[in-house]
């Protein structure tokens, strides 16, 4: 009897610690956000690029908007509205657009001792890539504020196999996802492993050097590269087929 009362007693003690422990959970307890400040700051920086922001909106009495440095104003294409086969889509499955019409550009930037101006002109259809810049309701229509250098190439078609590519940018038409695996038997679309292999299809003219040079890429139409997994931007061609745009520096190797 002594010892089960003992035991009983060591359990309550032991009970009566652990709701102690845990005091500050009580539900009638508030908690002091100001407290935990030291975490406020970090915590905001890294998921800054998770927040997502509405166009701004730009008053129609300004009438000019002129980019400064190496910036570039693209006015958006408009998002596809039907699939191929002609269904209309609800505005949530329609795809970002990645491309537009260039309607100003900035001065230039400096590079070393020399004054390199934006090769690009008004009314030139351009990619870019999918996250950059800032949007911008402009003369009642979306554009996109953005430097040159997130200008992935000219397009002045439909299909994406005719881009050329800026700078140091490279487009890949990626090799056929396997059917099998290596025991013969037939894998689904769903579990097709996506391929970091393809074909070159075309090359940007290089980066450009402090003497204002062109430094040519390692890599050449034709080539057969293995790339980076999560790199570039996708695209689908009009043959079906499909195509990566990224830069020459996620290129890893090239495959003979």
């Amino acid at each position: 009897m002594a010892a089960a009362q003992l035991t009983s007693a060591a359990s309550s003690i032991s009970a009566a610690n652990r709701f102690t422990s845990f005091e500050g959970l009580r539900a009638t307890q508030s908690v002091n956000i100001a407290s935990f400040s030291p975490l406020k700051r970090s915590s905001l920086r890294s998921f800054r690029g998770l927040v997502v922001k509405a166009a701004t909106a730009v008053a129609p009495k300004y009438t000019t908007l002129k980019p400064l440095g190496d910036r570039v104003l693209v006015k958006i294409k408009t998002a596809e509205e039907k699939t191929s086969g002609g269904i209309l889509l609800p505005t949530a499955a329609q795809s970002r657009p990645q491309g537009g019409e260039v309607v100003a550009v900035g001065e230039g930037r400096t590079i070393g001792k020399n004054k390199v101006e934006i090769s690009l002109e008004n009314g030139t259809q351009v990619v870019y890539s999918k996250y950059a810049g800032t949007e911008v309701e402009f003369n009642g229509a979306n554009h996109l504020i953005l430097k040159e250098d997130d200008i992935v190439g000219i397009l002045e078609t439909d299909d994406i196999k005719d881009l050329k590519p800026l700078n140091d940018r490279v487009l890949i038409k990626l090799a056929e996802a396997e059917e099998k695996t290596a025991g013969g038997l037939y894998l689904t679309d769903a579990s097709k492993e996506k391929p970091s292999i393809g074909t070159v299809v075309a090359v940007g003219p290089g980066l450009l050097d402090e003497e204002g040079n062109r430094k040519p890429l390692s890599v050449a139409s034709g080539n057969t590269v293995l790339y980076s997994k999560y790199a570039g931007n996708d695209f689908k061609g009009s043959d079906g087929s499909d195509y990566i745009a990224l830069r020459a520096s996620d290129v890893m190797a090239v495959l003979s």
